[in-house]
């Protein structure tokens, strides 16, 4: 888990400090070594199985099942995971790989859930399966519910993606219109003992919201799925028989997903082996180790990219002019997922277009270093993680004769950056623990 441009990018000591402190995080994010943890816990329930059965969807699940197969390889009697098309997982043996596509689900998502069910079928009482969850399962575990197609699920999908709406708002609308979402992916599975582990990509770890909630409990409801379409204004741009079984929903005329305690849950244990707090703590022990007074601000950081950029520009010039709340040499650590509501036509990601915020609103601060990605290495639809900035960037646009507020008006955030050269790249990292946010003052 290394930034691909790392040496590139160090342009002077205080950036390849902050480029080592993202490293850090997503060394200590590793769902591998998360997973094989948690599974030293669980032996004996593993040894008391009959059998044992292994499924996983998400990004990071190659990895998680990799570390099924090494620690408990000879228990297991079958198994299947559903990655993104450019993930890797050729070392895999006993653990059969089927392949979906992210953010977007496609016909491929929809034939490996399918082949993923078939799986698991014939389980008694006796079997026990252990289900690898991670960020992008929403996407890669796709069955529609009946009467949507899987055109107007992909539809439905990009639109809540740009619309501005928080991940757990798209969850709950994507709960409402699917056969294996929000705990509904047990009635494939019952009467098995199930074990969930998942590795969490949502601001504040609920298990309900993590890949849209397979396994869990569903506390959301038809009527807040249809206020989400509302509050968004989305009613003339959803395809209409989504719309219409949300309604239908709404009127009580369809079941509604299953909810804290049902018989479903009697048997299913999910837990959280990695999240983003466990890699923030982590960076904030590199940064101590580098020299620098720390300060974790928060892991719940939400809201449209450009807005908290302008209030974390807040901080960091009180940190410059004040030494407050935490003394020079400063370091600020973020975790958390923000939005980009797009309205240009440009390319980017929330961890570009936050960078590009404060880069624009800390223009009259010199000694300062601010960088932010995503932990899956993959920042919107782009193949960069994330972007590094400081005043270097601002004179290099400006010999350029770049204007960053437009190309932030422009939701451009990747190719003004591109062409500053301060985009990272670490490729698809296996991992997904929501974003890491940095900033050094000195």
């Amino acid at each position: 888990m290394k930034i691909m441009n790392k040496k590139m990018l160090s342009k002077s000591k205080w950036r390849e400090d902050v480029l080592k402190m993202l490293e850090e995080g997503l060394v200590a994010s590793d769902p591998k070594k998360s997973v094989a943890n948690a599974l030293e816990k669980m032996s004996g329930e593993i040894k008391a199985a009959e059998r044992v059965f292994v499924i996983g969807f998400g990004k990071a699940s190659a990895s998680m099942a990799e570390a099924c197969e090494e620690k408990i390889g000879d228990r297991i009697s079958d198994g299947a995971i559903i990655v993104p098309e450019n993930v890797d997982a050729k070392s895999l043996r006993r653990i059969r790989v089927f392949k979906g596509t992210h953010p977007i689900p496609s016909q491929d998502s929809v034939e490996s859930t399918r082949k993923l069910i078939s799986v698991c079928q014939g389980l008694t009482q006796r079997d026990l399966v252990i289900c690898l969850i991670s960020g992008g399962g929403s996407s890669l575990l796709t069955l529609p519910a009946e009467g949507i197609t899987l055109e107007e699920k992909k539809m439905a999908t990009d639109i809540l993606l740009k619309s501005g709406a928080e991940i757990r708002e798209i969850n709950i609308v994507r709960k409402h219109i699917s056969s294996v979402k929000g705990g509904q992916l047990l009635n494939f599975l019952k009467p098995a003992r199930v074990v969930s582990l998942i590795l969490s990509d949502i601001v504040g770890d609920p298990v309900e919201y993590i890949a849209s909630g397979p396994t869990s409990p569903d506390p959301s409801t038809f009527k807040e799925a249809y206020s989400i379409i509302l509050k968004y204004g989305l009613t003339g741009k959803i395809p209409g028989s989504i719309v219409e079984r949300i309604e239908k929903g709404v009127r009580g005329e369809i079941a509604e997903t299953p909810k804290p305690g049902s018989e479903l849950f009697k048997n299913v244990n999910n837990i959280i082996v990695s999240n983003n707090m466990k890699s923030l703590v982590a960076m904030e022990r590199k940064a101590a180790e580098l020299g620098y007074n720390t300060l974790v601000l928060t892991s719940f950081s939400q809201g449209e990219a450009r807005e908290v950029g302008r209030f974390l520009c807040g901080v960091l010039k009180q940190v410059a002019v004040y030494d407050s709340p935490v003394k020079k040499p400063a370091c600020l650590i973020v975790g958390g997922e923000t939005t980009v509501t797009v309205k240009g036509r440009g390319k980017g990601g929330r961890n570009q277009e936050l960078t590009l915020s404060v880069l624009i609103g800390c223009s009259d601060l010199r000694n300062f270093v601010f960088a932010s990605i995503g932990s899956d290495g993959i920042d919107g639809y782009t193949d960069a993680a994330g972007a590094i900035a400081d005043f270097s960037t601002l004179e290099s646009a400006c010999n350029s004769g770049l204007d960053p507020k437009m190309f932030l008006e422009n939701n451009d955030s990747y190719n003004f950056f591109k062409q500053t050269g301060d985009l990272i790249f670490t490729g698809p990292t296996g991992t997904n623990v929501n974003d890491f946010t940095l900033a050094v003052i000195y």
